[in-house]
């Protein structure tokens, strides 16, 4: 009976250990079930991509049950100056944002503060009565609608199912519209606050019958007015006390402090092999992160670094628990990382509460699992997280060039060759 007892406790406490894996170096990368030599093909590449001028400069990262295996950092940062990428360095994540949002609400909603299917009316008065887009004229902007079938829900922002689109970047007809009443994507929003913005967002009608399309827009933007309404504090604040501070990630912000100006990435545009920086990105100062502001966009308004943000992943992957610090339940991370949409298309892909999930079809594309779950970011960066292997993988440049989407998928693919168990 005392060697059952012991053999159950022992278990029990190697249980908690692995849930609770904090990122460290792997001893060696076959400790962590990764061959060394493929290991090296990574580093040929990324060298050749800069020699190559496809890329100005980027910083990799591989992670296999908690353990680091590759961590790596090549190019420049400044190619005018020559000031290298160091992996430290800091880059502005934009939708990278959304799965951080996305967790902050999941913590409100495990502290009763709503339900899934509650209506955003039910916070926001606007979004009462809500209308769908039928004519649009383009001459003058003027437009027709007709009622929505039902009122917009919680669920519906977490999944981008709600009909709401994106200010900027969206479809010609929601640019229009959002344009003409002073709606923003949020990188830099500095005469207003977000409940304003939000409320206004209210009035406007929806691109479609909520729940009917998956349709890319500002839902992370109201989620985050919604956080702040269900905690009684800012974004920027909740993030800071309940997500980052806990989690030890000290490089993550909304306004990125002076005295860490030097680490923020210059941002280019790659045309024909030349890098040119970009002043201006999304009609907005490139150096939005060092302008204050306190309109925190949770769609899109935040800068890292790739440890930062991989510290935040193995806390998913951990089942919500990092270093000892509970964030979330396992069970909101089975929920956030499942298919939330049904039928609904998105390619062969799902998505879940924050984020696209390969499926059984679409797993034949790409080398990690069904079940893996991941995003990115507008300046070029991306991420994988694949808990059938207990594997992350993430590249951050910040650039736009001919071969961006290519050295994403060639990355995950080298991240993948390198399993050697």
């Amino acid at each position: 009976m005392r060697k059952i007892s012991f053999f159950f406790i022992i278990t029990s406490l190697i249980t908690q250990v692995v849930s609770a894996q904090k990122l460290s170096p792997a001893a060696t990368p076959e400790s962590a079930g990764f061959s060394a030599e493929r290991l090296k093909r990574i580093d040929t590449s990324m060298a050749g991509w800069v020699n190559r001028n496809w890329m100005n400069g980027a910083v990799g990262l591989v992670i296999r049950n908690g353990k680091i295996v590759y961590y790596n950092s090549f190019g420049n940062k400044d190619t005018d100056a020559k000031i290298p990428m160091l992996k430290d360095d800091i880059f502005r994540i934009a939708s990278q944002t959304k799965a951080i949002t996305s967790v902050a609400a999941m913590m409100l909603y495990e502290e009763g503060k709503f339900l899934l299917d509650d209506p955003v009316s039910k916070y926001i008065p606007s979004f009462t009565h809500e209308t769908v887009l039928d004519k649009f004229n383009t001459a003058d902007t003027t437009y027709t609608t007709f009622p929505a079938k039902r009122d917009i829900t919680i669920r519906d922002l977490l999944t981008h199912t709600s009909g709401i689109d994106y200010a900027q970047i969206g479809s010609s007809n929601a640019k229009a519209i959002y344009g003409k009443n002073h709606l923003m994507g949020g990188l830099l929003v500095t005469d207003e606050k977000l409940s304003d913005a939000m409320t206004r967002l209210g009035a406007l009608p929806l691109m479609h019958q909520p729940g009917e399309k998956w349709t890319y827009g500002l839902n992370s933007d109201l989620l985050g007015d919604l956080v702040e309404i269900w905690s009684g504090i800012s974004l920027d604040a909740f993030f800071r006390t309940r997500i980052f501070e806990p989690l030890g990630m000290s490089d993550t912000y909304f306004n990125l402090p002076q005295e860490k100006a030097n680490r923020l990435v210059n941002h280019y545009i790659e045309t024909g092999g030349h890098f040119t920086k970009q002043n201006i990105v999304f009609a907005v100062d490139a150096n939005y992160p060092l302008i204050n502001k306190t309109y925190f966009s949770g769609g899109a308004g935040l800068s890292s670094t790739i440890y930062d943000y991989a510290v935040f992943l193995q806390m998913l992957l951990n089942g919500g628990e990092y270093d000892g610090k509970r964030i979330l339940s396992r069970n909101s991370v089975r929920m956030m990382t499942m298919n939330q949409i049904g039928d609904i298309k998105l390619g062969e892909d799902k998505f879940g509460l924050g984020f696209r999930i390969v499926t059984d079809s679409s797993s034949r594309f790409f080398p990690n699992q069904a079940g893996s779950y991941g995003w990115g970011g507008a300046f070029s960066t991306v991420y994988w997280v694949d808990p059938k292997e207990k594997m992350i993988t993430i590249l951050y440049r910040q650039m736009w060039g001919s071969h961006g989407g290519e050295l994403d998928e060639k990355f995950r693919v080298l991240a993948y060759q390198a399993l050697n168990d």
